[in-house]
């Protein structure tokens, strides 16, 4: 039998780059066209697929103005048999996940996901008989840490439960009633594949701990964004596409007498041909969306005095971001708070002079709210000391290079953070974590060590994630409903045309 799995595909169904407005290859409707479905083959998905591109972006604030889900349109042209949820399903709520859920013909399987609504179906697991007789029993989870991530309103129907102790209920269940068992989970390996070195002790990721704990077949993994074309642990064949719909797995499982042989590949996600094109002329009904998001996108809200080009990721983080800047400056104007932080997608980013939504959608790419958290100094300080692990630097030959902390085995520049309302001082030729030197006011007073601030940042650096802990820990002052993206817009528009923002004094020394 064959198995074709996609996760993270994060909103990706047209080939189009919506940030740079040209073709690209990726995209369901791009799998699509180069799969071929038979009686042996299983269509699986991994989750996070609500979110990600401008065109979901458009679709989720305006769903009621449609009778397709432009997603599920996607997974039901490439056959998808089961599905489970990605941690950024739940982003937008449940009303959403029910939109979606219901425009899909594939079956939702997730084990450690309750609905206390009563308007999903979510299967903890399925028996699925293959044309031969076959049977391969199926089940899902996705990672606990959206009990960490989520905005709680958007939890209250919705009940998640920590991974481990319901898989392993659910391998019992299925181990001897299964010729072949798999699990789908969104959520990716804990160590290093090659040298088996711990990457996290965190439960964010616990690939690696299922594969050990459980007799599962066949794990397919996610949440991670990091191909994995196949490593076998402790018996546990895994795999992990990368995200976007640039790339899918595909599974080949023989068994014989020996008991099963599994090989696999990353398949490359063809350009533009014949049948696609043939696919998307069938899906001609969606083309009103599709025109009224480039309509959306190419609205003008604004400009800049002076372009910002793009800031390759070393060169920010050693003399600052012009669009860090931007974003921590939207949060001071917004929350008041003393001090802001912000962090930056991994790609590069800049800013033509003059702005469209497109643009904003381009350099700020999550849903992200803004929160503000009571911090003090020590908190602060402990904050800095994590952004300064970013940097490597090399005494010999006096390079300055980016840790592979940040690197490996998932790339995670958005976790460097950038402050506007401080003056700090790394010195990289310090031992990790000693590094933050100076630590002041922007007027140059020092910050007391009894008194407590305000520190706005992301609902997502507000958790801890990305080794923020300090943060995660400090208590809510309070907290916004409303999104960056819509932030940044709203602060363009006010503000044009927006000169150079210089909110911070920042260095590094070596």
């Amino acid at each position: 039998m064959r198995i074709l799995f996609t996760s993270d595909t994060h909103g990706h169904l047209n080939p189009v780059n919506y940030a740079k407005n040209c073709p690209e290859n990726s995209g369901l409707f791009c799998i699509s066209s180069q799969i071929k479905k038979d009686d042996d083959t299983l269509i699986i998905d991994g989750g996070d697929s609500l979110q990600g591109t401008p065109l979901m972006t458009y679709y989720l604030e305006h769903k009621d103005e449609y009778n397709f889900h432009p997603m599920a349109e996607g997974f039901n042209e490439m056959g998808l048999d089961y599905y489970t949820f990605g941690n950024h399903d739940f982003n937008f709520g449940y009303d959403a996940i029910v939109d979606y859920a219901n425009s899909m013909n594939a079956t939702l399987v997730c084990a450690n996901v309750l609905d206390k609504g009563g308007k999903l179906d979510i299967k903890k697991h399925v028996i699925h008989t293959m044309a031969d007789g076959t049977k391969v029993g199926i089940t899902g989870a996705v990672t606990g840490y959206v009990n960490v991530w989520e905005q709680p309103a958007n939890l209250e129907l919705l009940q998640v439960l920590e991974p481990m102790d319901v898989l392993k209920e659910e391998y019992e269940y299925l181990k001897d009633k299964c010729d072949i068992t798999v699990c789908i989970y969104h959520g990716g390996f804990e160590e290093d594949l090659a040298t088996g070195k711990l990457l996290s002790d965190t439960t964010e990721n616990q690939a690696c701990k299922m594969a050990r704990e459980f007799g599962f077949d066949i794990l397919l993994t996610g949440h991670q964004h990091m191909p994995v074309e196949g490593v076998e642990i402790d018996g546990t064949y895994g795999v992990q596409p990368p995200s976007n719909a640039t790339k899918f797995c595909e599974l080949q499982v023989v068994r014989g007498d020996d008991g099963l042989s599994i090989s696999s590949k990353l398949v490359e996600v063809n350009p533009v041909d014949e049948r696609l094109q043939y696919i998307i002329d069938e899906h001609g009904f969606m083309d009103d969306l599709t025109d009224c998001v480039e309509v959306w996108l190419d609205q003008p809200i604004g400009s800049l005095e002076k372009e910002i080009a793009p800031e390759s990721k070393i060169d920010a983080a050693v003399n600052g971001s012009k669009v860090a800047a931007i974003f921590n400056q939207v949060q001071l104007d917004f929350t008041g708070a003393d001090f802001s932080c912000t962090s930056l997608a991994n790609d590069p980013l800049g800013l033509k002079k003059e702005i469209t939504v497109r643009d904003v959608l381009a350099i700020y790419q999550f849903a992200n709210t803004v929160e503000v958290k009571q911090v003090t100094k020590a908190v602060i300080k402990e904050a800095l000391e994590r952004c300064a692990e970013y940097f490597d630097y090399d005494a010999a030959t006096n390079e300055v290079k980016i840790s592979k902390v940040f690197l490996e085995p998932k790339v995670e520049h958005y976790n460097y953070d950038f402050y506007a309302g401080l003056e700090y001082t790394f010195d990289i030729t310090r031992p990790v974590g000693d590094r933050v030197v100076t630590l002041k006011k922007l007027d140059g007073t020092e910050l007391s060590d009894t008194e407590t601030y305000t520190l706005s940042t992301s609902n997502y650096r507000a958790t801890g994630t990305g080794g923020y802990e300090c943060i995660g820990n400090a208590p809510l002052a309070r907290s916004y409903s409303e999104e960056m993206p819509d932030l940044v817009i709203d602060f363009i528009r006010k503000n044009t045309p927006v000169g150079e923002i210089v909110n911070s004094k920042f260095k590094i020394v070596y």
